[in-house]
């Protein structure tokens, strides 16, 4: 599952206290047992250390109720089947209890499938892992069963659908969501466990927001650095080109404006369905724009985890790009060519001209500007490092007018049509031998560095939290067919407007092949959480 936190149940406030533990049958039980308790107690001799417990479960937490089961309990079980085989420790548990007769019953099974229909259930299976009563002969799954993957549910087990269903109510009750909640259709891009944690980012950040404008104050760091760790990660095998050698997938998602692998210009679902994540983001940068970068304008942001990316240019961004990064790490700096125009291979860039900007949370760390078309790469770090980028996709001028609205109220500055693509930093004028056969006018920057100190000095001026509505019901097909027009920047020139009028032409085509009109072709809205209870402290997440 690729996570580090722990979605495991809290007792106190919000939660219902345990029932007291029933005694009926329990006369019953003690003159059914099947040993004497000394008989028993002989037969306990050295076998705790013949059926160890797991080691994680050296790591003490205190506090935690007995039945709030480990994370890396979570991660074994669910990823058993009917095959999977097990064997149990001979008479774990003490006679002249319910819990012994059930044991010596169930404890005969060869396999999960055989376990189950035993009589034990995947909370018997968690108390058993933990306490080193089970050990696990496989075959195992390497992942869990993603349920909006499975197009025939006819092919699974009791087994999995019993575990599938078992770790959504574990899920619900550990994180404070409603079960219903985490349900996710078929074909969808998440699984039910980054469903969950994603709903614990979009509750936490919109109590985030609210906080930040009730107290007349900027979101933090912190604010962000808290949402980027309870969000879910995807992992994202698209990315090839920051990817080194033997990696086929990063943690990598994107919010705002996306284009697909067949040209499909749209507003990502991770967007629409959790906007208190992306308001929080774009608030952030919004709120600590420099003078110098006051017209930066931007469609997009890459949401980056524990990855150093290799030298590389993006493929077509429109403009500069804003960098920070977040977390507890060392190192992780951006290692930057500002003069790449493309004209020297990536393997033959003048190592002695790039620049190595700290962007992290350090005292020389900072927020940086630069242009994307030109070699990048991360320096390597230890720890848990973040990183957003702001960035215009090159095809932003054909996006629907719908989309364009729906990012500007979630306070996205989105770039007009005819916005010129250097009106921050200067174009890069390369690593050739000859020098410019006449001097250079532009005195504009290659590259800018703002650090924390002077970000955080800057004088903050509050703006009201404003209500974002959903996109057309209907979804954003039929929106975009009907009157829903590329319109061009007020006042721009006649390229611009016949540029934007053949954006629209091309958006209608391929609305038209997608069957525009027929179903929304994203998620159905930002997704309901104000009645949700207080989450636990979430950790570090990523699922894949």
């Amino acid at each position: 599952m690729g996570k580090a936190g722990s979605p495991t149940p809290q007792r106190g406030a919000g939660n219902p206290q345990r029932k007291p533990r029933s005694t009926e049958g329990r006369a019953e039980a003690k003159a059914a047992a099947t040993m004497t308790s000394a008989e028993w107690q002989a037969k306990q001799v050295g076998m705790d250390a013949k059926w160890p417990k797991p080691d994680y479960m050296k790591i003490p937490r205190p506090g935690r109720s007995h039945t709030a089961y480990r994370d890396d309990t979570y991660t074994v079980v669910t990823r058993w089947s009917e095959e999977t085989r097990i064997s149990y420790r001979p008479h774990a548990k003490a006679p002249g209890t319910k819990s012994h007769l059930r044991y010596e019953k169930y404890s005969k099974a060869r396999t999960v499938g055989e376990a189950l229909e035993l009589g034990s259930f995947p909370a018997d299976w968690c108390w058993d892992y933990e306490r080193g009563f089970i050990r696990v002969h496989g075959p195992v799954r390497d992942e869990p069963i993603d349920m909006s993957k499975v197009m025939d549910e006819s092919t699974l087990t009791k087994v999995d659908m019993i575990i599938h269903k078992w770790y959504r109510r574990e899920l619900a009750k550990n994180l404070g969501l409603r079960y219903e909640d985490l349900a996710v259709g078929k074909g969808s891009c998440e699984s039910t466990l980054m469903r969950a944690h994603r709903l614990v980012a979009q509750r936490e950040a919109k109590k985030r927001l609210e906080a930040a404008a009730a107290e007349g104050r900027r979101i933090s760091d912190e604010d962000v650095e808290k949402t980027l760790q309870e969000w879910a990660f995807a992992r994202n095998p698209y990315r090839t080109n920051v990817m080194k050698e033997g990696q086929t997938w990063v943690w990598s998602d994107t919010l705002g404006l996306l284009i697909d692998r067949i040209g499909d210009i749209h507003i990502t679902s991770a967007t629409t369905m959790y906007p208190a994540v992306m308001r929080i983001i774009v608030q952030w940068l919004r709120e600590r724009l420099p003078p110098e970068a006051a017209k930066f304008g931007f469609t997009s942001i890459n949401l980056n985890c524990n990855y150093a990316a290799r030298l590389h240019r993006d493929g077509n961004n429109f403009g500069a790009s804003f960098i920070k990064a977040f977390g507890d790490f060392t190192g992780g700096n951006l290692k930057y060519w500002p003069e790449d125009d493309k004209g020297t291979d990536l393997e033959n860039l003048p190592e002695a001209k790039s620049v190595s900007l700290e962007i992290g949370s350090g005292p020389n760390g900072g927020l940086a500007l630069f242009n994307g078309n030109s070699g990048h790469a991360v320096e390597d770090f230890q720890g848990t490092r973040y990183s957003i980028v702001y960035f215009t996709l090159g095809c932003h001028d054909r996006a629907v007018q719908e989309e364009r609205s729906f990012l500007w109220r979630m306070g996205v500055p989105f770039p007009s049509v005819d916005e010129e693509r250097h009106t921050i930093l200067r174009k890069p004028r390369g690593y050739g031998a000859r020098p410019p056969a006449t001097p250079m006018r532009d005195t504009r920057p290659t590259v800018l560095h703002f650090k924390n100190s002077d970000l955080e000095a800057r004088e903050f001026v509050p703006r009201p939290l404003q209500k974002v509505e959903p996109l057309h019901p209907a979804g954003r097909g039929q929106a975009a067919s009907s009157e829903q027009q590329i319109s061009p920047a007020k006042g721009a020139k006649p390229a611009a407007k016949a540029k934007a009028a053949a954006a629209t032409k091309v958006r209608k085509q391929h609305l038209k092949r997608a069957g525009a009109g027929s179903a929304p072709l994203f998620g159905s809205g930002p997704a309901s959480s104000g009645d949700l209870s207080p989450s636990m402290a979430a950790a570090a997440i990523v699922v894949e």
